[in-house]
This record gives structure tokens, sequence and C-alpha cells, in this order.
């Protein structure tokens, strides 16, 4: 009898309750019968250090916020969307320390910014807060620390004012009186898309699909067990209300796909921001596809 060999497939992700549905696929041994072993790899960095490893090809798969895989293709990155993974944006919650003199985001004027790293989400969304103010971006202070832990010791040390990320999962920090909400900023497209590198693309096409076949379905189930909040609570450190909230607020796309007009409103908002070339656009969606 001859065996074909399995396609190993690393995938990457934020350690956060948005990928439960890849852990529990991978938990429950991956789809072996389409001949895929897939494996899990947490980048507590972010999106930023995802397109690092997307572009070395150290990395098959990364579910990267929507922002960062643009910015990173319009950089010249060497991977492509290959579907949107949520349908629902992020809700990124704008932190101070706890102590702060700040006491509303409005104040925020002239704050220095923690980011994850150049390129991230942190970074990118800071950007998109400040414009939205209507403050100038040009003199805007980014600090970078690496990941949330990393914010939390820039804040202990004076090293950085403000902080964007995930409200949820920042809600035990602030509980525990380390940092404190004074905002929220909703951004205006889908929060997370599904990358694999140029490599996998080439060598493991049929591996990617697989996986992108399974992950929807798998998605929604999950969604729609009753017991999933009590889970997410257990496995995030959220409490039980919290983790039904966020639940009932994210939705997972339903199948495999990329919506070109989503890739063009970010690629869009991007340029007026500077941070890519706004008459490379067009090869944007050149690049959402499997």
């Amino acid at each position: 009898m001859i065996y074909k060999a399995l396609i190993n497939i690393d995938i990457g992700g934020v350690p956060e309750h948005f990928n439960l549905p890849w852990l529990r696929l991978l938990e429950a041994g991956t789809p072996r019968a389409d001949g895929v072993a897939a494996h899990w790899q947490d980048y507590a960095g972010g999106s930023g250090a995802m397109v690092s490893a997307l572009n070395d090809q150290t990395l098959d798969i990364a579910i990267l916020l929507t922002e960062a895989a643009v910015a990173g293709i319009g950089r010249g990155g060497e991977f492509r969307i290959v579907s949107l993974y949520t349908r629902s944006p992020l809700i990124w919650g704008i932190h101070v320390p706890a102590k702060s003199r700040f006491k509303t985001a409005g104040a925020l004027r002239g704050a220095r910014y923690a980011i994850s790293r150049l390129g991230s989400g942190s970074h990118l969304m800071a950007y998109a807060f400040v414009r939205a103010q209507g403050w100038p971006t040009e003199t805007l202070a980014f600090v970078t620390v690496g990941s949330l832990d990393g914010a939390i010791d820039a804040f202990d040390h004076d090293a950085a004012d403000v902080f964007l990320w995930e409200k949820f999962m920042t809600k035990p920090v602030v509980a525990a009186g380390r940092f404190r909400r004074v905002g929220e900023f909703v951004a205006p497209w889908p929060a997370f898309v599904v990358c694999a590198s140029q490599r996998a693309l080439r060598d493991k096409r049929d591996g990617v699909a697989a996986l992108l076949a399974h992950i929807f379905p798998l998605a929604a189930a999950i969604r729609a067990d009753p017991r999933t909040p009590a889970y997410i609570a257990e496995r995030y450190g959220l409490l039980p209300a919290d983790a039904a909230e966020w639940l009932a607020a994210t939705e997972w796309a339903t199948q495999p796909g990329v919506d070109p007009a989503v890739i063009d409103s970010v690629a869009a908002t991007l340029a007026e921001l500077g941070l890519v070339d706004a008459h490379s656009q067009g090869t944007f969606t050149a690049h959402a596809s499997l």
C-alpha cells in the first residue's frame, strides 16, 4: 500500500478568543482525512510579527488584522489574503495607565502611543484614531512594546501614555487596576483575514483550501453552542458575562472568500494616512484570493 505524505501547515495567530475555532480544529486532530497535519503557534506580538514570518516563509497561514494584512501587502509582502475570517469589526479599547493624567479619549492629543510593533494593528489603529479626532498624524510618537505585557510594563515605567488593544482581552488588566479605559474605537471594516505565504500557496495550496473548508462550519457550530461563553471565560480569563457579550458581537465568515470592496476600503484609508502608496491601490485586490 502506498501512503500519501501529510501536508504540514504551520498556522499563526494572536492568543485570543477570536482564534478559538482554529485551536478547536487542531485539538480535534485537524483534517487528517484530507491529508493535512496543522500546527499552531501563538504570536503575542500581533499582526506585525506574523507579517514578518509570512515574508520569511517560516509561517504558512496567519490570522491577521485586516488593516495589517493590507498594509503588509502594500509594503511588498510575500503573502496573499485568501479569505475573510470575521465579518464583524474589532472593538479597540483606548487605554491609559490607571493613574494617568488623561481622563478622556478626547484629551489624548500629543500622547505617546504604545504599539506592539510598526505595521501592527495597534500601530495602524492609533493612526486611524488620531485621524478621526482631526489631530495631526505627522508628529505621532510611538513606543514599540512587543505585546500586551510589554504595554503593561511601558505604562508601569511611564514610557507610554496610551495603548489601543482589543477591549475584551484587556478587561482583566483594567479590572486589576493596571489600565484605565477612556474610550473605544470601532474599526471601519471586518476585523480579521486569513493570509497564506507565497510558498504555502505554491506548495501546499490543497492543504490551505482543506483547512478553510473546515474552519468556517466549525466557527458557526462554536458560536451556536450555548456552552461556548463559559468555555471562553475559563480558557481566556474573562468573566462569563463579558465572554457572552463578546460572542454576541462576533460574526465569523460563513465560507471562504474575499470581498474586494473591503480590501479597497482598507487600502484607501491606509493611502490617506500615507501608510501605503495610493497609486498601487489596484494591486491589493490582486493579492486577495486563493
